[in-house]
C-alpha cells in the first residue's frame, strides 16, 4: 500500500507480485530466478506468507476497482479471493494466534483503520476504534502494534490490540511505511528519515518502546525485511541489497532482478522457513 488516500485520485501503480527461491549459506543470500505469479493487468502487491509458508496473502485491484484480499497457493499455483466488501482492504497480516488475518481499511467516509478478518475472509472487526488513519502495521507480539499513522510528518506509533478504545503513543516522527517483526526479539524495525543525517534503519522494542539505531540505508530503499536467521534484505531500483548484523558491515548487492523482466522493485516478503522470497515489482515495458 502506498499513500491509501492519493488512489482514489491517481489510481494504484501496475504491480505484479514475482516468487523466488531463497538461500542462506554461510551469511550469504543467493536468490533463484523470479517467477511472476500474478501475472495480469493491475495492482496485485502486499505479500505476506502464512505461517506454514505454503501460501501468502496479497491485496489485489480487479475490474471492481475495490482493493479485496486473496490468498495465494504456492503448490496449485491459484489465487483464491477472500473478501468481497464495498469497502478496500490492504496490507494482509497473519493475526498472532493463526485464526484469521489484520487489515487497513478504508471505511465508506474513507476513514482508515485497523480491522480484522477470520482465515477465510468472514467476519470483520474492528481491531482499533481510535487510531487514524493507518497507513501500515505490524505486530510487534501477541497484542501489541506497532502503526504508520499518516500525518505531516507520519508518526510510529504503539498500541495494545487488547483494547478497541487504545490510543496510540508516539515513538517517532517522519518514518518509513517499512515496519517488519524482527525474528527472534519482540521487537519492529522501521526507516528513519532525516534529510541531513540520512535514513536510518532502527528498532523499537514493544515492551520497554526504546529505539535503537541499526545501520544506514542505501539510497532509494524504503522497504525490508528479515530472514528467519536475522539477516535484512531491501532492495533498489533492481538491485537486492543484504546486510548482516552480525558481521556490522556494510550493505551487499546480492542480485539484479532486471533478468526476470522488472523495472523497479517496491516491496519484499521471506516466507516463514527463509526458502521463499515474495519480490513486488513493476513490469519492464515490453
Amino acid at each position: 500500500m502506498l499513500w491509501i488516500a492519493l488512489y482514489t485520485l491517481q489510481g494504484p501503480p501496475a504491480t505484479d507480485i514475482y516468487l523466488a527461491g531463497l538461500h542462506v549459506a554461510r551469511g550469504r543470500v543467493t536468490v533463484d530466478a523470479p517467477v511472476n505469479v500474478t501475472s495480469r493487468p493491475g495492482y496485485d502487491n502486499q505479500p505476506f506468507f502464512l505461517p506454514d509458508g505454503r501460501a501468502f496473502l496479497y491485496t489485489s485491484i480487479r475490474e471492481d476497482s475495490q482493493a479485496d484480499i486473496y490468498r495465494y497457493d504456492i503448490d496449485k499455483k491459484t489465487s483464491v479471493r477472500l473478501t468481497t466488501t464495498r469497502e478496500s482492504e490492504y496490507s494482509p497480516t497473519p493475526l498472532p494466534n493463526g485464526k484469521g488475518f489484520s487489515v487497513i481499511r478504508v471505511e465508506a467516509d474513507s476513514t482508515q483503520r485497523l480491522w480484522a478478518f477470520d482465515a477465510d475472509g468472514s467476519q470483520p472487526r474492528l481491531v482499533l476504534d481510535s487510531i487514524k488513519p493507518v497507513g501500515y502495521h505490524a505486530w510487534g507480539d501477541d497484542h501489541t502494534l506497532v502503526l504508520f499513522v499518516l500525518g505531516a510528518p507520519p508518526t510510529l506509533q504503539i498500541a495494545d490490540a487488547r483494547s478497541a478504545a487504545a490510543r496510540g503513543e508516539v515513538i517517532a516522527t517522519n518514518v518509513g511505511r517499512s515496519l517488519q517483526r524482527i525474528p527472534g526479539r519482540e521487537a519492529v524495525s522501521f526507516q528513519q528519515r532525516d534529510s541531513v543525517a540520512g535514513n536510518w534503519l532502527e528498532a523499537v522494542d514493544v515492551r520497554s518502546h526504546r529505539v535503537t539505531k541499526l545501520v544506514k540505508t542505501p539510497p532509494g530503499a524504503d522497504f525490508f525485511v528479515w530472514t528467519p536467521n536475522g539477516i535484512v534484505l531491501t532492495a533498489s531500483g533492481t538491485t537486492l541489497y543484504q546486510w548482516d548484523p552480525q558481521s556490522k558491515g556494510e550493505w551487499e548487492p546480492v542480485a539484479d532482478l532486471a533478468p526476470a523482466g522488472v523495472a523497479n522493485v517496491t516491496r519484499l516478503a521471506v516466507s516463514p522457513h527463509g526458502d521463499r522470497l515474495a519480490i513486488v515489482a513493476i513490469p519492464a515495458p515490453h
